[in-house]
C-alpha cells in the first residue's frame, strides 16, 4: 500500500464517522476544500464512490461502510499500540551491561541500584567486575565506570562519585616488630602485598604524590591479589601492608584493626566516572540509571 493511500483512507474514515467534511476537516486540521480533493482522489484510484454528498448531509455508500468496518478496526489497532509503546516509555524496561572494578561496584553502583531498581521492575543490570580498561563498545557494554583520568577522550563521561584518596595500611600486628615507613623509598623494606593488574598482567606500582613529588614505586612481598576486598582482608590478617582506596579502610583503621601510613604521601584525585559512546541512543532505562548515578 503507498504511503499516500494510508493518509487518504484517516480522512476517509474521519468524513465517514464525522458525517460531514466540515467537522472532519476541523478535527484533522486542514480545509474542507483539501479534505475533498483527497477523498476524490481516493475514490478515483479505488474506481469507487464511497461517500454519498447532499447539500445537508455526507454518508458512505455500501462501498464505504464496508471500508468503514474492516479497516477503520486496523487503524485503531494501530493507534492502540503506539499508546502501549508509550505506556513502555513510561515504565522503562531493558538489559544494561556494565563494566566496572569491585570497588566502584561495592561503593557506588550497588547502593544506586538497591534504590533503582525496586522501582522500575522491568530494568535489568548486568554488573561485570573488571579491573582491565575493556574495550566496552567491542564486548557489547551500554557502560563502563572508571577513574576519571581513565575514561577515554572520545566517550561521553558522569562524574558518579567524589573524589577519591588512596590509603598504605597495615594491621597492629605487623607493626609490632617493624617501624612504619616514612617515606616511600622506605617500602623497599616491608613485605607488601601485591596487586596483579587484569590488563596488563603486571603488577600495579603504587602511586605516590606529595607536592611537585610524583613516584610509582614497585612493591615487592609473598601475596599477589586481584581483588582489593580480598587485598584488605589479607592486610587485617597481619599478611603486609595495603594500597587500598581510602574508604574501604575506614572501618577497620576506626576499630584499631588497621593503622595508615605514608598519609601525606596519599592526595585526592578524580573519583569514578560512568562512560559510554557518544552516538549511543540513550533508552529510558539508561537514562534513569545515568540519573541515579550522577553525583553533584
Amino acid at each position: 500500500m503507498r504511503r499516500e493511500t494510508a493518509s487518504d483512507l484517516l480522512a476517509f474514515l474521519a468524513v465517514a464517522r464525522e458525517r460531514s467534511f466540515t467537522k472532519a476537516a476541523a478535527k484533522m486540521g486542514v480545509s474542507q476544500s483539501a479534505l475533498s480533493h483527497t477523498i476524490r482522489g481516493l475514490e478515483a484510484r479505488l474506481g469507487l464512490r464511497l461517500l454519498t454528498r447532499t447539500t445537508r448531509s455526507v454518508s458512505p455508500t455500501q462501498a464505504g461502510e464496508r471500508l468503514v468496518a474492516s479497516v477503520g478496526s486496523r487503524f485503531e489497532e494501530i493507534a492502540a499500540e503506539l499508546d502501549a509503546l508509550s505506556e513502555l516509555r513510561d515504565k522503562p524496561a531493558g538489559v544494561i551491561r556494565i563494566t566496572a572494578g569491585d570497588h566502584a561496584v561495592n561503593s557506588i553502583l550497588l547502593p544506586a541500584l538497591t534504590k533503582l531498581l525496586p522501582r522500575y521492575p522491568d530494568i535489568q543490570v548486568e554488573l561485570t567486575v573488571d579491573l582491565g580498561l575493556v574495550d566496552i563498545v567491542a564486548q557489547r557494554y551500554d557502560a563502563g565506570v572508571r577513574f576519571g583520568e581513565q575514561v577515554a577522550k572520545d566517550m561521553i563521561a558522569v562524574r558518579i562519585g567524589p573524589d577519591i584518596r588512596m590509603a598504605v595500611v597495615g594491621s597492629l600486628s605487623y607493626f609490632e616488630n617493624r617501624s612504619a615507613p616514612k617515606k616511600p623509598q622506605d617500602l623497599t623494606e616491608h613485605n607488601c602485598i601485591n596487586f596483579r593488574q587484569p590488563t596488563s598482567g603486571g603488577l600495579y606500582a603504587w602511586e605516590l604524590e606529595k607536592g611537585n613529588r610524583e613516584l610509582k614505586v614497585r612493591v615487592e612481598g609473598q601475596l599477589v591479589l586481584n581483588g582489593t576486598a580480598q587485598i584488605l582482608e589479607a592486610a587485617i590478617a597481619g599478611m603486609g601492608l595495603a594500597y587500598l582506596p581510602e574508604d574501604m579502610a575506614l572501618a577497620p583503621l576506626a576499630g584499631g584493626r588497621l593503622r595508615r601510613v605514608l598519609d601525606d604521601w596519599c592526595p585526592p584525585y578524580a573519583g569514578y566516572h560512568l562512560y559510554y559512546p557518544s552516538r549511543r541512543q540513550s533508552s529510558p532505562a539508561f537514562a534513569l540509571l545515568v540519573d541515579a548515578l550522577r553525583y553533584s
